[in-house]
Order: C-alpha cells, then structure tokens, then sequence
C-alpha cells in the first residue's frame, strides 16, 4: 500500500519549500521529493543580497538550511537524495514510487523541480562556477565593481544583463557566437551604444583558466579559427535555461521553450496538480517569485484538499 498524504512537492528549491511551509503549518500531511540536497539553485549561490529580512548578505548555502529547517519545524517530511523511478501525475490520487522500492501518494502535487542555467560544457566551467562564472547578473552583479568583465551570449537575456551590469563593471565584454545580436533592436542597439560595453563577434569560450581564481578566458573565432586568451575578472553565462520538466513532459502541455503554463494559482490542466517557481512559464525568475509561486500553489492545494473532503 502506498503511503499517503495530502500534498506531494517535486523539488526543495524556494519555490518548493515555501509550499512546504505553508501546507505543513496548515497541518497538511505534506512530503517533499529532491534529487540532491534541499535548496534547489540558491544553495550554490555565493551571496544574496537582495532576500527581503536579510539586511546583511546570506550565503545562499545558509538561506537554503533555513528554508529547510522551518518547513521540518511544521512537519513536513523532506526525502532528500531520492530518484522518481515510476509515477502517475493524471490519476485523481497521484502516486510515485522512490528508488524502485517505496510507493507514496496525494490528491495534490506541486512540481518545483526548477529550471538550471544552459551550460557551455567547456573546459574549467564547473570548476569557477561560483568562482568567477556566474549566470545570474542580479544575484552577483554587485560582486564585480570596478571589475573588467565578460558576458557570453546575444540574445535578451545576455543583453539586458550586460546593460545591468553596467552600473557595477568597470567594462563589459559581450563575446558573440554571431555577428550581430539576436536581441530586440532596441535593447541592441542601447548596449551598442554604451561606453562600458564592446563586444566581440564570431567568437565562442573553449576554456576558463586560473591559478587561485579565474583570471582568463579562451575564445576561438568560428570562422577564423583564430584562438586567444582574454584576461578577465568574471564571466557572466547567458545563453538560455533549461527547464526540468521531465516529470511533465507528457502530462500538461508546454509552451515551445519548455516551460509550464499555469493560471493565476499555478494550476495545471490536470485536477490537483500545481507549478511553481522556475519552471512556470513567466518573465523573471528570482529567489521571491519562486517563493511566491510556492506560498499561491500551497494555498490552492489546500483548498483542493478542502473541496474533495466536503464532497
């Protein structure tokens, strides 16, 4: 027999957490599901600056431990380091079993199992990441004042971002895969026209080096096969996320990025079945939106439960 509860969260990311909280407090019999180690991206975020309550920068590490800390304090049960091996999300109780062996199930479930930043997959990119690369401008920006920087990309993200950046950066260097933006126009031809920012055509990363710290970064021109080395004090890595929506693939509809579609209290076209955070197809994605998301979801769910229980 399966072992049951009211709420089954797919993700201990901000998003999925905080549903956590708020379903757990309201005495919701309530289980979350990670891969990894609860936190979701936050947790390998050097510093956070921004988390409202947090006066003082937080390690990200440290933010992901309290979330953790308070969903257990209201009882909700965090299965960390599992894998889904089989489940069904469109039964009206929807079931998972865990590492082949443990089956649970719930009326409702909230996927929050979040959206990762699209990776070059060269040499030494896992090793500065959080040293040096970063791939998110609002989070780590600050961090590089008066800093010669580069910013890998030209579509919106990278643009915006570099426009962004302009207020902490000493310089920014774009390096570009084409020769011209994939950016709206408007926004392009801002960043063409700031004095901080120059940018590097035909190019793409082949490596990231550095003795204590990054501190240069290989291109290759794409059609001269030209190969340099750039010094540099940071790379900003924008060239897209990838949304982690293996679980929903085929059970709700995606928009042609990947991402879910939800109404305004992140639900699904499936009866009991709820998005939050990352995933959701929305504009901006930050550690408040995730928690927003999470606390509508959790609201909804409850009442779902409510609404089945009265019959």
């Amino acid at each position: 027999m399966a072992e049951q509860y009211d709420l089954i969260v797919v993700g201990a990311g901000p998003a999925g957490l905080t549903a956590a909280i708020y379903a757990a407090r309201s005495r919701m019999r309530t289980l979350v599901l990670d891969e990894g180690m609860p936190g979701g991206q936050v947790k390998t975020t050097h510093k956070v600056s921004n988390y409202p309550g947090f006066p003082e920068d937080v390690s990200g590490a440290e933010l992901a431990v309290k979330f953790t800390k308070q969903a257990e304090r209201f009882g909700a049960r965090i299965a960390r380091a599992i894998e889904i091996t089989d489940f069904d999300l469109k039964s009206e109780h929807k079931k998972f079993v865990l590492d082949e062996e443990e089956e649970v199930s719930a009326p409702t479930v909230i996927v929050a199992s979040g959206a990762k930043p699209r990776e070059l997959g060269v040499e030494g990119e896992k090793k500065f990441k959080g040293r040096g690369i970063s791939y998110c401008a609002t989070c780590d920006g600050a961090y590089f004042e008066g800093k010669h920087i580069h910013v890998i990309g030209g579509g919106n993200s990278a643009v915006e971002e570099s426009l962004f950046l302009t207020q902490f950066a000493a310089s920014i260097t774009i390096v570009h895969q084409f020769d011209h933006f994939q950016a709206e126009a408007s926004i392009a031809h801002e960043a063409l026209q700031h004095p901080k920012i120059k940018v590097i055509w035909d190019s793409e990363p082949r490596g990231f080096y550095g003795e204590k710290g990054l501190d240069r970064l290989r291109i290759e021109n794409v059609k001269t096969h030209q190969v340099s080395e750039l010094p540099t004090d940071g790379v900003f890595i924008f060239i897209g996320m990838v949304p982690q929506t293996e679980l929903l693939k085929d059970v709700v509809p995606l928009d042609k990025w990947g991402y879910v579609e939800t109404d305004e209290t992140m639900a699904t076209s499936v009866p009991g079945l709820y998005v939050a955070g990352d995933i959701r197809s929305k504009r901006f994605r930050q550690i408040t939106t995730a928690v927003a998301d999470g606390t509508i979801a959790a609201l909804a769910a409850q009442k779902y439960v409510r609404d089945l229980r009265a019959g």
